[in-house]
């Protein structure tokens, strides 16, 4: 089945919503790795987090709260997997961009994540002017982490004990590349 990218615009964002409340019901669960640092029994959207989707994506890129999302779509129409790149909160990192990303369980190890990762990097380098896209990973999220090396993000830093999530104690990885 192809699979199409797209910018997102404010008229995605219920499906987008629906799509990752969806996404964060696999966090930690039957196999899949934590990828997202709240506990397995919370993972859902949080209300602020809807919220700076949906003033981001309405505020020019280098204002403080700026965000771009691309969506990838199924033969369906259905949403196969996400990238986002947003500001960082200090106003001297404007030249930075950090990013988060999702990829449908039926959709996983199939090359989907990569071309997210390529459709962002594409525009961050022709459209915004941005010099490096950063990210955080759980560090136990091995196969994030493996994508993310492989697309040419360098470790660059690890804190232990970063967060306490369900009992266990786990790091958190920062990585960069240059878009």
């Amino acid at each position: 089945m192809a699979l199409t990218i797209r910018r997102a615009v404010h008229t995605d964002l219920a499906a987008l919503f629906a799509y990752l409340n969806d996404h964060l019901a696999d966090n930690g669960k039957d196999g899949a790795p934590l990828f997202q640092p709240m506990a397995r029994s919370e993972s859902r959207l949080p209300p602020e987090k809807e919220a700076g989707f949906i003033t981001g994506l309405g505020t020019p890129v280098g204002e403080p709260g700026w965000r771009r999302v691309w969506l990838a779509f199924d033969g369906t129409g259905a949403i196969a997997g996400h990238i986002d790149l947003r500001a960082r909160l200090e106003k001297p990192a404007a030249h930075r961009a950090l990013l988060g990303m999702g990829v449908h369980r039926d959709q996983r190890r199939l090359g989907l994540g990569a071309r997210l990762i390529e459709a962002a990097m594409d525009w961050a380098r022709a459209e915004a002017g941005i010099d490096w896209i950063d990210l955080e990973v759980l560090s136990s999220n091995r196969p994030a982490r493996g994508l993310y090396e492989r697309c040419g993000f360098t470790i660059v830093g690890e804190i232990a004990d970063m967060f306490r999530i369900d009992g266990e104690a786990l790091a958190y990885t920062f990585m960069t590349r240059r878009p």
